[in-house]
């Protein structure tokens, strides 16, 4: 499974870049995520538990989604890297990458996964409902928070 979300942010780099990695604070911001504890820290990132709502048509048909993550943030190159060690997802590498243009911050989240260990359907499941359906559903809401939130407060 691969799927690619990108979005442009009309903000300086490094203000995006801020947001991006301030996991704990997205709930405050992101209406979607339910919460986002940091279970260790490290000066690189930390392990990051979380938990978002995928809805479903009109609320409240919602999915709670839980997943936790080893995450790594590379502040010289603008790029933040997670690596699902629990929940559905687990083996799940994640891939943030923010670029500044003349445009603004492009960023882009890549997803890639091979699924979950089912026999026979895990493939077809994260290829064809958890990619498109979980994956892109939550990492499209997250970019759109996260431009109205930076974009608000230039």
């Amino acid at each position: 499974m691969h799927t690619i979300d990108r979005i442009t942010i009309r903000a300086p780099l490094d203000r995006v870049f801020s947001v991006a990695r301030d996991v704990e604070r997205w709930p405050d911001i992101l209406p979607h995520y339910r919460w986002v504890r940091m279970i260790e820290r490290r000066p690189d990132g930390g392990t990051v538990e979380m938990s978002a709502w995928r809805p479903f048509g009109p609320p409240p048909l919602r999915y709670p989604a839980w997943w936790i993550s080893d995450m790594r943030v590379d502040s010289a190159d603008h790029v933040i890297r997670y690596r699902h060690v629990a929940g559905i997802t687990a083996g799940m590498d994640v891939r943030w990458e923010l670029r500044a243009t003349a445009a603004g911050v492009t960023v882009d989240v890549q997803h890639e996964w091979t699924g979950p260990r089912w026999p026979l359907i895990g493939r077809l499941a994260a290829d064809l409902v958890i990619g498109p359906i979980f994956i892109h559903g939550i990492a499209s809401r997250t970019l759109a928070g996260i431009r109205r939130r930076v974009e608000a407060a230039a």
